[in-house]
């Protein structure tokens, strides 16, 4: 079994913290990870799922049942399903506060995060598990990583055929099942939300373009945009901001969508094995998607990352920055083995100033582009923020 990288972070924070949250996509492999965390755990846990009727019934009367297990650490899995057991929570930890009471799973956010930090303010802490990423794995998994994405189901698949199917089962069951249970009421048939799905897959890494969606779709600009935002909160897409900044440049100012992970957005554009991904046209935007989930699920906390793109074609893929004020970090990413920059990047270059300008690429060996660009493995991206 892999170890995953948030392990010892979530034991950590459980010795210190009445409750901890875990937030991730379905299927990301929440609870196997909690199962992990309750074996190495010094004390007994207790295991509930609100998604099997038995456990669900059991918590009719929270405050009475769960006060009898203060001494074990209990594990609530798809707390989203109850949100009103946040207050309960509360009033439990405050009668009898210490570290390791609570550990809370559950599959979207921000609702879910801004809802229990309202109850457990000061109480908990929140961890977001994300797919596998290439640092849990063997550097030589690079490309079957790539293909299948990091949902543990389809990356240790026994065949192509298997990790295939399951991303499409994935898709449907999300489309059809999931969504009704998370708690959001979307009255648009699975068919049409998956075909628009669809449409952020073949638009990957692009911005948003909110009336196109809306006509294509026959649907309201409100409409999209509450299904952007959805996709967003269940952790199925990422939308990266703008970077603004304080110079006189026309700035482009909509978010660019990017599917969350590889294999979902290869299913979706029907890329079934890596040699039709290195022969189509969407190669470029899925290493790009692909390497930035790489980044974003390993920066540490606090950083904050934008895209910055002029009107006039100056653009870098990925900026980082530690802090409001921070010169910032320029990444790159190229799916070639002798990368080149535009001038949209050099002209960006002179706009912003970077501190370190990177490009991330497939290749193994880092090396300097220039004295001011340094390419970078995919498997060296922590030099980034190091």
């Amino acid at each position: 079994m892999i170890e995953r990288i948030l392990q010892n972070q979530i034991i950590q924070s459980l010795q210190r913290f009445p409750a901890v949250g875990l937030i991730g996509a379905r299927q990301v492999g929440k609870t196997t990870l909690a199962k992990m965390i309750a074996e190495r755990w010094p004390k007994e846990c207790l295991y509930i799922d609100l998604e099997r009727p038995s456990d669900y019934a059991a918590l009719s009367e929270p405050e009475r049942f769960l006060s009898r297990y203060s001494q074990k650490l209990v594990i609530i899995d798809e707390i989203q399903i109850r949100r009103e057991l946040f207050p309960v929570l509360r009033s439990l930890i405050d009668m009898d506060r210490h570290p390791g009471r609570f550990l809370l799973l559950g599959s979207s956010s921000p609702d879910l995060v801004r809802q229990s930090g309202e109850s457990l303010a000061g109480r908990i802490a929140y961890h977001q598990l994300s797919p596998f990423l290439l640092s849990e794995l063997s550097p030589d998994k690079m490309d079957l990583l790539w293909i299948r994405g990091g949902f543990p189901p389809s990356t240790i698949a026994e065949s192509e055929d298997a990790s295939i199917q399951w991303r499409q089962d994935f898709i449907m069951t999300y489309l059809q099942r999931d969504l009704s249970v998370l708690g959001y009421d979307i009255r648009i048939p699975a068919m049409t939300l998956r075909r628009f799905w669809q449409m952020l897959a073949h638009t990957n890494g692009q911005s948003a373009n909110l009336s196109q969606l809306a006509a294509s779709m026959e649907l309201s600009r409100q409409s999209v945009r509450k299904i952007l935002d959805i996709l967003q909160e269940t952790f199925v897409i990422r939308q990266l901001q703008p970077f603004y900044a304080n110079i006189k440049k026309r700035l482009v100012k909509t978010p660019k969508v990017y599917i969350g992970d590889s294999g979902v957005l290869h299913a979706l554009l029907g890329i079934n094995i890596f040699d039709d991904l290195m022969r189509h046209s969407a190669i470029g935007t899925s290493w790009e998607g692909f390497c930035m989930e790489q980044i974003l699920n390993q920066i540490p906390r606090g950083w904050d990352a934008f895209f910055y793109r002029t009107q006039a074609g100056a653009e870098v893929d990925l900026i980082l920055r530690q802090q409001l004020g921070q010169a910032p970090i320029f990444v790159e990413f190229k799916h070639s083995q002798t990368p080149k920059l535009t001038m949209g990047f050099w002209s960006a270059q002179k706009d912003l100033l970077p501190k370190a300008c990177y490009v991330v690429y497939p290749g193994t060996i880092a090396y300097p582009l220039t004295k001011s660009v340094e390419v970078l493995p995919l498997t060296q991206i922590n030099k980034i923020w190091e």
